[in-house]
């Protein structure tokens, strides 16, 4: 190859080189030039139901047509001074004076249609003392109708109201299963606060199984940041199908106002309370025979768990369901049907909400192992028969009603159905001698002026025996107290 061959060789690979060099920026260029100069990312918009509905009113239109207005009419006597039983001051300022007086007291809550036949569900508290009340359901198109109490339960704070209504067909909600619930859930809440008409807040679920509330005795509630004022009381919590989920019952706050901490009933509880009042029955409840008590974190490391969680059998009645299902001292009870336990209270909601019959298996961690077992589902005996009666008479129990105590009593005044024997104090006239004395529902009379109580016709014939001086033996939430009362 010449010098001049191979230069231009070399001349001529040089301008390739810058030929393609040129095209590969032009390139750049263009490929710069195509690119916006700001780009703006995508916004990702939830498009199903099942991650956010965009309104609430669909929901609104299905729920809201079954809560409804519930009106209280107390009629009240009104209080008269006992110095206008005395004859001149009768005469000195009327004898209308002298005449007791009787007004009209209003109530307000809020209830909700659960049965197209108008079965209103609605919190205990809004229709107490409504014996000899007039009760009146006033629905969110205007119509009203009295109503009739079938049930009552002060234990879950419910009440089940009848609609009169001639055989009309109303707007009723379907229930949810409360257990379905999930901490973060969207829930409204539908309800009357204050009186100013018909009215829904949104919130999410802010917690499951609140059991330190202390507002029944169940305590086991759905807790909520939708608000709730008073008036919203028995209303209705929905969660997105327009199904009820809870029965608004109590908020926290200091002030009286909402502060984003309700407390709702869970559904499965409204069911079971539901179910009953159509049957024409008090609330039948499954017996479990036996005590619980919480686990500390001594006591759960004593039995090797790694967290205090569950309840623990103190003890076990002889002839329960407990016994039988081979449940013993000493176990610690962490599930009800597969739902985990944290405590006696989370215990007794789980057991008591699956009704009486059949049967539910139990977890339990015994001896360092996770063992079953399957126990019944029966109401408690009333063995022995509770005998009740009231006393009277000049001596301490006068003004108290007693009964044999037995797990059915037990369970019906909220006892631990733990094979206690005795009698029970069922209820007390304040303004007796045994209000006076401090007696309580639920103390157990176990001796009388130095004789062990058993039952209740051995305590009647005791108190027949005039005595100057009576002692008394009591016992109160696990301990005796002995009482000396001067005749």
């Amino acid at each position: 190859m010449t010098f001049l061959e191979n230069h231009n060789r070399k001349t001529g690979n040089f301008w390739l080189l810058c030929a393609a060099l040129l095209l590969g920026l032009a390139g750049t260029a263009q490929a710069q030039d195509a690119v916006p100069k700001s780009v703006t990312p995508k916004s990702v918009v939830p498009k199903s139901q099942a991650a956010i509905k965009q309104s609430f009113a669909p929901v609104v239109k299905q729920a809201a047509p079954a809560v409804v207005n519930v009106y209280v009419r107390h009629r009240v006597q009104q209080q008269v001074s006992p110095f206008f039983s005395d004859p001149f001051f009768r005469r000195f300022f009327g004898e209308q004076f002298g005449v007791p007086r009787e007004r009209i007291q209003n109530s307000l809550g809020s209830g909700v249609i659960v049965g197209s036949e108008g079965v209103v569900v609605t919190n205990y508290h809004v229709i107490r003392g409504s014996g000899e009340s007039e009760i009146t359901v006033a629905l969110n198109d205007g119509r009203e109708f009295p109503a009739e109490l079938i049930l009552k339960d002060e234990k879950t704070d419910l009440a089940v109201l009848r609609l009169e209504g001639g055989g009309a067909t109303f707007p009723s909600i379907a229930f949810a299963n409360s257990d379905g619930l999930e901490v973060g859930d969207l829930v409204l809440a539908i309800g009357d606060p204050f009186g100013v008409g018909q009215t829904v807040t949104s919130g999410i679920v802010s917690a499951l199984a609140r059991t330190k509330v202390g507002i029944s005795d169940y305590q086991f509630f759905i807790q909520t940041d939708a608000a709730i004022n008073p008036g919203n009381s028995g209303g209705a919590l929905v969660d997105m199908d327009g199904q009820l989920v809870g029965i608004n019952t109590a908020i926290f706050s200091k002030s009286g106002g909402s502060h984003g901490i309700g407390f709702a009933i869970p559904s499965n509880m409204v069911r079971l309370v539901v179910q009953s009042a159509l049957k024409g029955d008090t609330v039948q409840r499954p017996w479990f025979g036996a005590s619980l008590q919480p686990l500390t974190s001594d006591i759960a490391e004593s039995l090797g768990l790694d967290r205090p969680a569950g309840a623990l059998v103190t003890s076990v009645h002889e002839r329960g369901p407990a016994q039988s299902a081979g449940l013993k001292v000493g176990d610690v009870v962490v599930s009800v049907d597969g739902q985990a336990v944290q405590d006696p209270e989370a215990f007794q909601y789980r057991f008591v909400t699956k009704g009486v019959g059949g049967t539910a298996n139990i977890g339990l961690y015994r001896d360092g192992k996770q063992v079953g077992a399957k126990i019944a589902l029966m109401a408690p005996v009333e063995d022995p028969p509770r005998d009740m009666r009231e006393l009277s008479g000049p001596h301490p129990l006068s003004g108290s009603t007693v009964a044999n105590l037995s797990p059915a009593v037990a369970v019906e005044i909220g006892m631990d159905s733990d094979g206690k024997t005795g009698v029970v104090v069922m209820n007390v006239d304040r303004r007796s001698n045994a209000g006076r004395l401090g007696l309580r529902r639920g103390d157990i009379v176990i001796g009388l002026n130095n004789q062990e109580i058993s039952t209740v016709k051995q305590l009647a014939v005791v108190l027949e025996v005039p005595a100057g001086d009576w002692r008394l033996s009591i016992e109160r939430g696990g301990k005796v107290f002995n009482l000396a009362i001067q005749g």
